[in-house]
């Protein structure tokens, strides 16, 4: 009998704590959060959208594959700019890397000696929505002649979208390559009217 009380006593506790968990640590902590990310950074929290005429054209976040001579290109990527799969080739210096380099500058017409690294190379997850400035500055003259603008109004565009590193000291210069590319259209549809 004392053993049956016991056992009682302890799966009422047990289920007491698992209700309580539950709530706070299923419900209230993750509303808690929710809230914050909203209250915080409601633009970040909802995927850092970018719009164009009220219909959405990416986010800000995550690299797209822009294709032709027209538009500047991202970072290569190991999971084909698929939002839902992430990461990077996880290839080392090697003759697999170089292969892999080799192939990407074949498919893109560049030679690899003299090009920017991460021209060629894929980014840790693979979905990096940034080039730096050298890429972005490697691409303008074949963006400019494409659109018909002059070089000097393209440079000007990657100089303007050129962001600075975090807090003055926190990585490196980049370039948000879909932000450039409406911009660059922008330009283009201006230069036309």
């Amino acid at each position: 009998m004392i053993l049956v009380t016991s056992f009682l006593k302890q799966s009422v506790a047990g289920l007491r704590a698992l209700l309580v968990l539950t709530v706070v640590l299923g419900i209230l902590y993750p509303a808690l959060v929710w809230g914050l990310g909203q209250a915080v950074g409601r633009n970040q929290a909802a995927g850092s959208l970018v719009t164009v005429n009220g219909s959405v054209v990416g986010s800000s976040l995550i690299g797209q594959d822009w294709k032709g001579e027209r538009w500047f290109h991202s970072r290569p990527s190991a999971s084909d700019y698929t939002g839902d799969v992430s990461g990077g080739s996880n290839l080392g210096p090697g003759a697999d890397l170089d292969h892999a380099v080799a192939e990407r500058a074949q498919q893109a017409g560049i030679h690899v000696q003299g090009s920017p690294a991460d021209a060629l190379t894929t980014s840790g997850s693979g979905l990096d929505p940034h080039i730096t400035p050298e890429n972005a500055a490697a691409q303008v003259g074949r963006a400019a002649a494409a659109r018909g603008l002059t070089p000097s109004d393209v440079h000007r565009l990657v100089a303007e979208h050129t962001q600075g590193r975090a807090l003055g000291f926190l990585g490196e210069p980049r370039v948000n390559v879909l932000e450039l590319n409406l911009a660059l259209q922008g330009l283009t549809t201006a230069a036309a009217g």
